[in-house]
């Protein structure tokens, strides 16, 4: 069986292809900020990112109908639970109108699963989207009644790499308590109880470190008086396309930047050295909220290659728990074998029905 794997970033498309769990071709085709934000709506990259596509096919000699299954990337739409979930029409079309409020390159993934699955006629599915919801009630709240913080993360990488680092560390990823920290284009600092995401920042919402694309935590004065000046929709759009490195140097391009920074630039030096300040302190956090209980803190994602910035996470966070380091993703293969497992039958497949499992608290709505 060939399954076709989409993978939407914000800085990039990952595009693989399986036959069963063996890859036989794979590529990451990095985009500059400045290329994407020529489309005014992140929608309007489909069109774009489905040719980046049907062009790695051609040139690794498939086409669209040599494939059986097409799995892609997900979330916007409504919170879901941990799973596969195969993609139907309202899943489509809640992504696309981004019901669950927040406007993700990752939910390129499932639109363009769905429309690539419509042409070639094959089941299209997702796995573990940004928006799954397994947060503790505690993390829930704001200072506003009625007003809810959302769980939004890297969940497919995250729980890809605690349950690697359990396997590898004959740890079983229920019984455990661990800090996972995916730092690339975006950065999520999540604690995983028990297998659970209960707590983390809000990365493409305004929320944590900044990023090579994002804003990061701002004070809300600050941010309203900056509204004010400019207007929201530019704030929107900072918030997960063209914030942090974009704003400071006018380029998503971490290696840009960090050339900079090995040159010595005092603008680049600071701005690289407070983005891994603030990543530090969303691992302090986590530690809290897992009563400093840590079996371990994981690094992943794509810019943990780069041994400096581990370097300084250790001298910061290192007497919580030991760190370990997993370079990169394992997002393709997680896509792509545990969507065989389900086809096998040894996974269950979940149907989105747009009814998220929390939706508030009773006692606080009245």
């Amino acid at each position: 069986m060939k399954l076709l794997i989409i993978n939407p970033g914000s800085t990039s498309t990952k595009i693989s292809v399986y036959e069963d769990e063996q890859m036989l071709c794979e590529d990451s085709i990095f985009h500059d900020a400045p290329e994407l934000l020529k489309y005014p709506h992140v929608n309007d990259q489909v069109p774009f990112r489905k040719q980046v596509i049907l062009d790695f096919m051609k040139q690794n000699g498939y086409s669209l109908h040599d494939m059986d299954v097409i799995v892609g990337r997900g979330g916007s739409a409504m919170p879901v639970k941990s799973g596969i979930i195969e993609i139907n029409d309202l899943l489509y079309n809640d992504t696309k109108e981004a019901k669950g409020g927040s406007e993700h390159p990752a939910k390129l993934g499932v639109m363009l699963a769905y429309e690539l699955s419509r042409e070639g006629h094959q089941r299209a599915f997702t796995m573990d989207p940004t928006n799954v919801d397994e947060l503790c009630d505690e993390a829930r709240l704001t200072g506003i009644k009625g007003l809810y913080r959302n769980a939004q993360a890297h969940v497919l990488n995250q729980k890809a790499v605690a349950r690697k680092h359990c396997e590898l560390h004959d740890m079983d990823y229920e019984k455990c308590d661990l800090i996972v920290c995916h730092i690339d284009g975006g950065i999520t600092v999540h604690a995983h109880h028990n297998g659970r995401m209960i707590d983390g920042n809000v990365g493409s919402g305004g929320d944590g470190a900044y990023t090579p694309t994002r804003i990061g935590s701002v004070p809300v004065l600050k941010l309203l008086d900056y509204i004010d000046e400019h207007g929201t929709q530019e704030v929107r759009t900072m918030c997960s396309r063209s914030g942090g490195f974009v704003s400071f140097f006018c380029t998503s391009n971490f290696k840009t930047v960090y050339d900079l920074v090995q040159q010595g630039d005092p603008k680049a030096v600071l701005v690289y050295n407070s983005m891994i300040y603030n990543i530090c302190k969303e691992i302090g956090a986590m530690a809290a909220v897992l009563k400093g209980k840590v079996d371990g803190i994981l690094l992943t994602g794509g810019l943990v290659i780069y041994d400096d910035l581990c370097d300084q996470i250790r001298e910061r966070c290192g007497w919580i728990s030991e760190i370990f380091v997993y370079p990169g993703e394992l997002e393709q293969e997680a896509l792509a074998k545990e969507t065989l497992k389900a086809l096998q039958g040894k996974r269950s497949i979940h149907t989105y029905d747009g009814v998220p499992p929390f939706a508030g608290f009773d006692f606080i709505e009245e």
